[in-house]
C-alpha cells in the first residue's frame, strides 16, 4: 500500500484544491473525489494511505461512505465536520473513523493530523483493528461500545462512554467544560458547568487507580481536561 497518498472526498472544489495544494507541498500524493459514491469507489479500488472524508456530501453522506468502507477496508479515515456539527465526532468514531477535524481548520493542523494517523496506522489487513482505540492501559472497542482496563471491562454509563470517545479523538488536547457541554451533553443539558466536573470525577473513580492523583484524566486549571496517553 502507498502510505503517502491521501484521498480527499470533498464536494466543495475550492476547499479540495486548497487541501490538495498544501498536502502536495508537504510531500504527499493526492487523489480527489467530489461526491460520496465516487469517493467510496476510489477508496476501495485505488492505492491510498488515508482518506480525508467530509461529512456533508451529495449522494452518500460521509457517515454512509464510512460505514460501507469499513465493511471492506481499514484505511485510516479523518472525518471533516463543520463547526455546528462538531457533535458528529462521536458518531464518526463509532462508525470507524480514526480522527476528526473541524472546519475552519489550519493547514498546519491538517497536515499534522494526516501524518499522525498515517504513522499510527497498522498493516491495515484487519478491519477490526480500526474499531479499537487505546490510551494507557485502556482499550476502547467501538463496535462493542466497551472500555477495558488491563483487559478487564469497566462499567461506564452512556455519558461516561461518550466522554471517553470525545477525549480519545483528540489526545493531549485540553478540552473546556463549555466544549464538553456543547458536544457531549448537547440538548440534554440542564444546569451549570459544574455538571462536567461531577461527571469527570465519577469517570476518574472508575478509570484511575488513585482518583485523587490521576495519571490519565488530567485537569488543566482554568482551561479544562485532557487525556494523557502514556502510562
Amino acid at each position: 500500500m502507498s502510505t503517502n497518498t491521501v484521498l480527499i472526498i470533498e464536494d466543495e472544489r475550492a476547499i479540495a484544491q486548497i487541501i490538495d495544494f498544501n498536502l502536495r507541498q508537504n510531500g504527499f500524493e493526492v487523489k480527489t473525489a467530489y461526491d460520496g459514491l465516487s469517493g467510496l469507489e476510489m477508496a476501495l479500488s485505488e492505492d491510498v494511505g488515508l482518506v480525508l472524508l467530509d461529512v456533508m456530501l451529495p449522494g452518500l453522506d460521509g457517515f454512509e461512505v464510512l460505514r460501507r468502507l469499513r465493511m471492506k477496508s481499514s484505511v485510516p479515515v479523518i472525518m471533516v465536520t463543520a463547526r455546528e456539527e462538531e457533535q458528529d465526532k462521536i458518531l464518526g468514531l463509532e462508525t470507524g473513523a480514526d480522527d476528526y477535524i473541524t472546519k475552519p481548520f489550519s493547514m498546519r493542523e491538517l497536515v499534522a493530523r494526516v501524518r499522525a494517523n498515517m504513522r499510527r496506522a497498522p498493516g491495515q489487513n484487519d478491519p477490526g483493528d480500526r474499531n479499537k482505540k487505546s490510551f494507557g492501559p485502556f482499550k476502547v472497542d467501538l463496535s462493542m461500545q466497551q472500555v477495558t482496563k488491563n483487559d478487564r471491562p469497566v462499567e461506564l454509563t452512556q455519558r461516561e462512554y461518550e466522554l471517553v470517545l470525545y477525549f480519545i479523538a483528540s489526545p493531549m488536547r485540553v478540552i473546556s467544560r463549555e466544549e464538553l457541554i456543547e458536544n457531549v451533553w448537547r440538548y440534554e443539558y440542564y444546569g451549570d458547568l459544574r455538571t462536567v466536573d461531577v461527571a469527570m470525577r465519577r469517570l476518574r473513580e472508575k478509570l484511575e487507580d488513585d482518583p485523587a492523583d490521576p495519571r490519565y484524566i488530567i485537569t488543566k486549571r482554568g482551561a479544562g481536561y485532557f487525556i494523557q496517553e502514556g502510562q
